[in-house]
């Protein structure tokens, strides 16, 4: 009996006794196991049982954010030399730290792997899921503790040596030492700080203007003062090597001054307002530039440098000073033999004749199978005679006529010729206009007034016994033999001249007045146009043809100005239609006195090389690069070439 009542007595004294011990270790063995962390934990408060603890919340998505961020460029505080660390201590320290979390996560895995405590938790997931939780985001607050810890250990490993790190530079700064993880195919710009001084100048004229930052006298005299050093300092330089030393400074006094005015000026809607304007008239002012330019480049163009002029002058001189025999050529029965090469050359400047027969005399096989027939003005005639007699071009033979002793050609027989002399052309070339619609300057360059200019189209009355004529402007060089050309089967057309329709402005419509009902019906706006300056003409077609009469007709349907402007190439387009044969692009290059562009190889293989545009290479304003070409041709050490101090 006394047996049967001892066994009840035992289990009650079990579950009287013994559990809650059971229960009450349980819960000193938990806290146990974060005083063994504790030497990992700075701040006691964040143990906190109570489920709302905002830090244990925010603290892993810095962490996640931190991991996230792109690494960049390190840089050091000093900006001489990069963090440098002995490779065993690093990792000495590192390994620590690595064992550190792993024996936390050791003890956060025994916990979980207990028994009693995975009993005891299932009694608490029973009774209440909260407490449950509350374990779950302990053992998270025990890792991202440590977590950091070893970030605050690796700072102050960093700080115990002196050394800080820095964010990449902003612009303008020094260009500190940089770390080896640094990209050597990083591209760099060589003005970067160049562009930001520029940059501070804007901004600093910015705040001069507006009215919160004017009524600040200290802030203006300070800020005026900053502007001035960086002026200085940035000169006329062009790339960041050009900079002095002390550029560093001067840009960290003007951002301090900057940072100022943008306390002072705080309103963003007035900033950019004033920035508008600013950019408004910066776009003005260009605008106003580039036509002044423009006009500039077409006066330059039109003008006759100093040494150009002094050389007709002192060559005519010269000339009138010999007796009659002295001024005839040699070779005179040449002039009309059509088995010969014949070339037509129509200009007033001595120079560039001289050096468009020079050159081809140059590359020619045979010279004495040439002849050039030169037409000038009775002003330069005199002159260009002197040239070629003072200096002949090897056994090349030479003829040069004045264009006034042209009897036939007068106003009743040339449309042009009476449209040149009219009062209405005259007022168009001489009278001032600021008004007037038609800003294109090319078109009123007086040199269009010229007859010269449009003998071009009268090579069958100029040379009634030739067959073939090769026309050739005075602002070409020649590089090759020329001769093939005359054996060219042109099949049936007048004029073999090289097209120019690659580029869009050399079409049709960029030259006729397509508006106009005549030019719409008879002709294709996107037609490929060619160039004036080496031409193949066949006289023979072109008097079966009958093209100087169609010349007439555009001209006298042309007399307002309805069809195109002036010059020589729209009425060419029109004369020649369907009559050109078109040459090689190799025969004829173009642009050198317009496009810098044009490449050398190209130069190298051309046969002719035109400077068709306003640079001419005997101006200053020349394409350096392209003078060369030109300058080779032409003798500085000739007498009358020294007497006008002409040098290349």
């Amino acid at each position: 009996m006394k047996m049967r009542l001892m066994k009840p007595v035992l289990v009650l004294l079990f579950l009287t006794v013994l559990a809650p011990i059971v229960l009450y270790t349980d819960r000193l063995a938990t806290f146990t196991s974060f005083s063994a962390t504790d030497e990992f934990i700075q701040e006691p408060s964040t143990l906190s049982l109570n489920r709302d603890v905002i830090p244990l919340n925010l603290l892993p998505q810095e962490l996640s954010a931190t991991k996230k961020e792109p690494s960049g460029d390190v840089y050091l505080e000093n900006l001489t030399r990069s963090i440098q660390q002995p490779d065993g201590e690093r990792s000495r320290k590192t390994r620590q730290l690595t064992e550190e979390s792993k024996g936390l996560d050791t003890i956060v895995s025994s916990q979980e792997d207990n028994p009693i405590r995975q009993f005891t938790q299932g009694l608490h997931g029973v009774n209440g899921g909260e407490n449950g939780l509350e374990s779950a985001e302990n053992k998270e607050t025990v890792k991202l503790k440590v977590s950091e810890h070893t970030l605050l250990a690796t700072q102050a490993e960093t700080k115990q040596e002196g050394k800080f790190i820095e964010l990449p530079q902003k612009v303008g700064e020094r260009e500190p030492a940089k770390t080896k993880s640094e990209k050597p195919n990083e591209r760099v710009l060589a003005d970067s700080r160049v562009r930001y001084l520029k940059d501070q100048l804007i901004r600093g004229r910015l705040y001069l203007s507006l009215s919160a930052t004017r009524t600040n006298a200290h802030f203006i005299r300070e800020l005026r003062l900053r502007m001035k050093e960086v002026q200085r300092v940035l000169g006329d330089a062009t790339k960041d090597a050009d900079l002095p030393k002390n550029a560093y400074d001067k840009v960290k006094a003007m951002e301090q001054t900057l940072a100022k005015g943008k306390q002072i000026q705080d309103d963003c809607t007035a900033v950019v307002k004033k920035l508008r304007a600013i950019i408004h008239s910066t776009e003005e002012q260009l605008r106003v530039h580039k036509k002044q330019a423009l006009f500039l480049t077409h006066l330059t163009a039109k003008t006759v440098p100093k040494g150009l002029h002094c050389l007709p002058l002192r060559l005519s001189t010269e000339y009138y000073s010999l007796n009659s025999s002295a001024q005839q050529f040699l070779n005179q029965e040449k002039l009309e033999d059509p088995k010969l090469f014949h070339y037509a050359l129509f200009s007033d400047n001595v120079l560039a004749t001289a050096v468009v027969v020079n050159s081809t005399v140059s590359s020619a096989k045979d010279s004495s199978k040439h002849v050039f027939h030169i037409v000038t003005d009775r002003l330069n005639y005199a002159a260009m005679r002197m040239w070629f007699l003072a200096n002949p071009p090897s056994k090349a033979t030479i003829q040069v006529q004045n264009v006034e002793e042209f009897t036939w050609l007068n106003a009743s027989y040339s449309p042009v010729l009476k449209q040149l002399a009219s009062q209405n052309m005259i007022d168009y070339y001489f009278k001032t206009r600021k008004a007037e619609p038609d800003s294109n300057l090319k078109f009123r360059n007086p040199k269009y007034l010229s007859i010269m200019n449009h003998l071009r189209f009268y090579l069958p009355e100029i040379f009634p016994k030739l067959s073939k004529v090769l026309f050739l402007d005075d602002d070409i060089v020649v590089q090759k033999d020329l001769t093939s050309l005359w054996s060219l089967d042109l099949k049936g057309k007048v004029n073999g001249a090289v097209e120019t329709c690659g580029e869009s402005f050399h079409r049709f419509d960029r030259y006729l007045n397509f508006s106009n009902p005549i030019i719409a019906k008879n002709f294709d706006p996107r037609a490929c146009g060619w160039a004036y300056g080496m031409n193949i003409f066949d006289l023979e077609e072109w008097k079966k043809q009958n093209i100087t009469e169609v010349y007439h007709s555009w001209q006298n349907l042309n007399q307002g100005r309805q069809l195109w402007k002036l010059g020589t190439l729209p009425p060419g387009l029109i004369t020649f239609w369907k009559r050109v044969y078109p040459l090689d692009k190799s025969w004829h290059v173009l642009g050198l006195g317009y496009n810098p562009s044009v490449s050398q190889r190209e130069i190298e293989r051309a046969a002719v090389i035109h400077y068709n545009g306003n640079l001419k290479p005997w101006l200053e304003i020349g394409i350096p690069k392209f003078r060369g070409y030109w300058n080779r041709f032409v003798d500085y050490e000739q007498a009358y070439m020294r007497d006008c101090n002409m040098s290349p």
